[in-house]
């Protein structure tokens, strides 16, 4: 992960390693995320996304690409992506940066909700436009479920139509040259802090 971070730091320009940090690991989040429920919105199934079986390239662009050393397929059901997703990867992750860039545990827990609610958004809005129903359904149905678990509860508050969502922390975003607010951001604009203010 420390390549990855030096590397999304040198792109963006980051102020500081916990910046870079931050959007690194939202942006694997949202990948990880977007597998798990693309596919167990469309097919009922999730691959097993093991970190023995999982493969990414850290010094790549971004997006941040995954690919499976072998496919192995398990149900599509709410507690099996928390299991895959939260426990085999966001927990170990954010212990990580929490150690290694000092980022706040509720900031983490922020990206990881907003990284769900983005991929059900976007698969909610693709299921529309290509006459798949349905897996919008399942989509929204199973976020709003994933929001419940214990490591993403109380991070934000959906609404509207089931994905818009509002999180309760700031990824950071905005301390990078030229950044501003996400759309979920707690912040309707970018507050003005000093460096070493924090966030989350």
């Amino acid at each position: 992960m420390v390549i990855r971070v030096g590397k999304v730091a040198a792109g963006i320009r980051a102020p500081e390693p916990r910046v870079a940090a931050s959007v690194a690991h939202q942006a694997l989040a949202a990948r990880l995320w977007s597998v798990a429920l693309a596919c167990a919105a469309l097919h009922g199934e999730v691959p097993d996304l093991d970190p023995r079986l999982l493969r990414w390239d850290p010094a790549a662009s971004a997006p941040d690409d995954l690919w499976l050393a072998g496919v192995r397929p398990l149900p599509g059901d709410a507690g099996t992506l928390a299991a895959l997703v939260v426990h085999h990867h966001l927990e170990p992750l954010a212990a990580v940066l929490r150690a290694r860039y000092r980022v706040a545990p509720g900031l983490l827990r922020g990206n990881a909700a907003s990284a769900l609610a983005g991929a059900a958004r976007q698969l909610d809005r693709w299921a529309g436009q290509s006459g798949h129903a349905r897996a919008g359904e399942r989509a929204r149905r199973l976020a709003g479920r994933l929001l419940d678990h214990p490591y993403l509860a109380g991070t934000g508050t959906l609404t509207g139509t089931g994905t818009a969502f509002r999180r309760r922390s700031c990824c950071l975003y905005y301390r990078v040259p030229g950044g501003g607010v996400c759309g979920d951001c707690c912040f309707t604009r970018a507050p003005h802090s000093s460096p070493r203010a924090t966030s989350g």
